[in-house]
């Protein structure tokens, strides 16, 4: 079977090119959730001549989500892909969005091979906002890697109206998630609330801009963990640009805790910046340990109490 569309598709013609120059002779994985962004994701991909495996994840965290999936598997499998359905258990102990993020990489990078996912430009710009509300503005990457499989996000120019419009063209109903309905999400606040207003504000669409701006920043950011070194002297670390120092900083903190607070970055940047004789600064732990970080010469030495 081959993705029924017809001659003229020009929603689905923007999908194709955006995906075109990822295309290549090696088996991909693209996360399939059913709505509209991977749907046309996967069938623009066929198109295009892409050797596809669907993967639904399915989260569990709604009644009737197998359903939801095996309706996204039928589709995909019409079309001619590979699909299959992963069922996960999602623990919310640190959040459930980042769960539910947690083990939905996991399983789609279990296979070994390169992932698709459907982020598009709208995805970006709130990503952003988002991560300005908590003081880090960054962008989605374009392409990145976990646990060594390459991660491929080939619709972050195209609009979600595209891939709306591409689903209506080519005949198949998108699933609508009732999470992205529900304002207890600051996403979906910033998409029907924030985004919205920053529209009247400038009088336009104001999602290019901050789309751009989320590129921006993450490039910068690349550029800035790249000059980092977590483990630098204390003379060198003086020596560096205020937003490299801190990276470095973070990433020795990163070491011994996996977890960066301001509060401790901005402790341990006082070792550095103002040392007045203050001793080890405490940046986490747990069961019964505490790590800190203190000065010993030129160094910061980390250790356990």
């Amino acid at each position: 079977m081959t993705v029924p569309y017809p001659r003229h598709s020009p929603a689905f013609l923007r999908i194709r090119n955006a995906v075109r120059p990822f295309v290549t002779e090696q088996p991909t994985v693209i996360g399939l959730s059913g709505g509209a962004d991977s749907l046309a994701l996967v069938a623009a991909a066929l198109v295009e001549g892409a050797q596809v495996h669907s993967v639904v994840v399915d989260h569990q965290l709604q009644e009737g989500s197998d359903v939801v999936a095996q309706r996204a598997t039928d589709v995909a499998s019409r079309w001619g892909a590979h699909a299959t359905v992963i069922p996960v258990v999602v623990s919310g102990g640190g959040g459930m969005e980042a769960a539910a993020r947690q083990a939905r990489y996991a399983a789609l990078t279990s296979f070994g091979k390169p992932v698709w996912t459907a982020h598009t430009m709208d995805d970006q710009a709130e990503t952003y906002l988002l991560g300005a509300l908590r003081g880090n503005p960054t962008g989605i990457a374009q392409e990145s890697c976990i646990s060594g499989v390459r991660i491929v996000r080939p619709l972050l120019g195209v609009r979600r109206a595209d891939t709306v419009q591409a689903c209506t063209e080519l005949g198949v109903e998108a699933w609508q998630d009732p999470h992205n309905d529900s304002f207890e999400y600051r996403r979906v606040r910033i998409r029907h609330e924030v985004l919205p207003l920053l529209n009247d504000i400038i009088g336009g669409d104001s999602i290019p801009a901050i789309a751009q701006a989320a590129t921006r920043a993450h490039q910068a950011n690349e550029t800035i963990t790249s000059l980092a070194d977590p483990f630098a002297p204390i003379s060198q670390l003086r020596s560096m640009p205020v937003a490299v120092r801190h990276e470095s900083i973070a990433g020795l903190i990163r070491s011994a805790v996996g977890k960066v607070s301001q509060a401790a970055l901005q402790q341990v940047d006082d070792l550095v910046m103002g040392w007045k004789g203050q001793g080890p600064v405490a940046i986490g732990g747990g069961s019964g340990v505490r790590i800190w970080i203190r000065r010993s010469g030129d160094q910061l030495v980390v250790e356990e109490q």
